[in-house]
């Protein structure tokens, strides 16, 4: 049986990238069948590689971000590396970089000259702060900007803030970087026209702030930090059961605050109290209101309070760790997990891209080592086997 051809079997991706925003950019469109040259620094490579060393040797990020990628050396700094980078941009759909501040403009690569030299390369910028502006040369990483953008003073409980758990700065970016890119490809395909795009972290995670920004600017006072409350609906949050485990449950609208009253809290007058009437009203009364939750909670085990509560239609859960939400029910019924390998010969359990197309494989190829690509992708550039010893040699490669 033929395997189907993916989405984007036939671009070619070449990326100057680093850390987590661009390659996990790439790493979706190299989900989706796009050639994704990954173009590192001869023997260190991505400096990402060596942000930990928990999976068989090799870092959990790197692993997470770069399967079914090729992975190219070049010294960009030797007239030589670039030449090459030159050649692959020749033939590239996607040019996509996020180098220090400046950088690919000292090295000729800025957008108005990709655009100039390379009409039909669509570049995509992953930034800090922007390419312009007062912060356009700052350096950022993902925690400079969940501060800036006010996330971590949302993060907490009223005591301490805390940095939000993942990346979720660089995150953003890479799927908003994505997003452009897939956008520009089409228009590209529907008008001729190479659409340059560009993205920062701080405007990526800006745009998720758009709610505690509205709230703050027409309300007079951001959010409270809550923990696992929520700052505009309650009862919502986590409640510990008589077993010791917490139950997180949320009420959503007036039909499950009814039935939580009558059916669940077995009070039914509660749905008419003032104090509860509306959903801000419950907001504005929230530690009476948890008081009564967290007392009928405490009466009964924390299955028991899950059963009764997904029985009446109210959306709940168990809050896991991350061991539990490895052997999660849903991730092995339905197969989301997939071996892919790494270098050395081990493999390791990922996650098959969220989006799923019917009728289209996932494509979960092996996460490559440093420069495992750079003999095979100059030899197709027309390089002899003497001239790719002679920029081993001279560490261009």
């Amino acid at each position: 049986m033929s395997v189907p051809q993916l989405p984007l079997s036939g671009i070619t991706v070449v990326s100057l990238e680093q850390a987590v925003a661009a390659p996990y950019a790439t790493r979706q469109l190299a989900d989706l069948g796009a050639r994704v040259i990954k173009v590192e620094r001869p023997g260190e490579g991505d400096f990402a590689r060596r942000y930990d060393t928990t999976v068989h040797g090799h870092s959990s990020y790197f692993v997470w971000l770069n399967r079914s990628k090729e992975s190219l050396t070049l010294d960009l700094k030797d007239p030589r590396g670039l030449e090459i980078l030159h050649q692959l941009l020749d033939g590239a759909d996607v040019f996509v970089q996020n180098l220090a501040p400046g950088a690919a403009d000292r090295l000729g690569l800025g957008v108005d000259v990709v655009a100039e030299r390379w009409p039909r390369l669509i570049p995509c910028t992953i930034s800090g702060y922007g390419t312009d502006g007062p912060w356009a040369d700052r350096k950022s990483y993902d925690l400079l900007v969940q501060c800036q953008t006010g996330l971590v003073s949302l993060t907490g409980t009223a005591e301490e803030t805390a940095r939000v758990g993942i990346s979720v700065a660089d995150i953003a970016a890479g799927m908003y970087a994505y997003s452009g890119v897939l956008t520009a490809l089409y228009t590209r395909a529907t008008t001729g026209r190479a659409h340059p795009v560009e993205v920062s972290l701080f405007e990526a995670l800006a745009e998720w702030m758009s709610q505690p920004a509205n709230y703050t600017r027409y309300g007079g006072s951001q959010p409270p930090r809550l923990g696992t409350q929520h700052a505009t609906i309650a009862p919502y949050g986590a409640f510990t059961a008589a077993d010791g485990k917490d139950v997180l449950f949320s009420i959503q609208n007036e039909r499950e605050w009814l039935a939580l009253c009558t059916h669940f809290l077995r009070r039914p007058e509660l749905a008419g109290d003032p104090r509860f009437a509306t959903g801000s009203d419950r907001v504005a009364h929230r530690e009476e209101l948890n008081a009564v939750v967290a007392e009928r909670i405490a009466c009964s085990e924390a299955a028991e309070v899950l059963k009764d509560l997904e029985d009446i239609g109210v959306a709940c859960a168990g809050v896991n760790d991350v061991a539990a939400f490895l052997d999660h029910p849903v991730l092995a019924a339905r197969g989301r997990w997939h071996e892919v390998s790494v270098p050395g010969g081990a493999t390791v359990e990922a996650l098959l891209p969220p989006a799923d197309l019917a009728g289209l494989p996932a494509r979960m190829d092996p996460v490559p080592a440093v420069g495992e690509h750079t003999e095979a992708i100059l030899t197709e550039l027309g390089r002899t086997g003497d001239d790719i010893a002679a920029l081993r040699a001279d560490a261009v490669v």
